[in-house]
């Protein structure tokens, strides 16, 4: 494929948008096949939330910096899916903290697995000097951001 319109080259952040629109298309292909069909768009912010520890809805919306009707939202289809598991909380009984299901870690899994295999793919269609340079230049990209950036940036938009 070209990168280029009638002639033009693509502008470098247009270029990296359709890339990772490429690689999110790819993704969501990968997870289907693996038989997680129903991740929704914002699953995988959640996903990387509750990995790292049990939350309350509260603070999945706070860390995702949304409204908490719409974590709640987004939690509810986790939960029907069968991603996410609510649970009392270990100290306070009036708080549901949020968990992720063995499905929900499977998919997690799935993804990683992804992710490790789409690079590796790149290694063997550009060789591992493309591959660091180009992670190189992404690492450049947001080596200036603050770490509340940072995690701004892993929110959905």
């Amino acid at each position: 494929m070209s990168t280029q319109v009638a002639s033009e080259p693509l502008d470098f952040g247009v270029l990296l948008n359709v890339a990772f629109g490429a690689f999110k298309q790819q993704l969501h292909r990968h997870l289907s096949q693996a038989g997680f069909d129903d991740v929704g768009p914002s699953f995988g912010y959640v996903f990387r939330l509750l990995l790292a520890h049990p939350s309350s809805l509260r603070e999945v919306a706070e860390r995702l910096g949304i409204s908490a009707p719409g974590a709640l939202k987004v939690v509810d289809d986790m939960v029907a899916k069968g991603y996410v598991e609510r649970s009392e909380h270990p100290r306070d009984g009036r708080i549901k903290q949020l968990t992720l299901t063995s499905r929900g870690r499977s998919a997690v899994e799935a993804a990683r697995s992804f992710h490790a295999k789409f690079e590796q793919e790149l290694v063997q269609r550009l060789g591992i000097s493309d591959v660091a340079a180009a992670r190189t230049v992404l690492e450049q990209m947001v080596a200036h951001m603050s770490d509340a950036e940072l995690e701004a940036g892993l929110r959905p938009s």
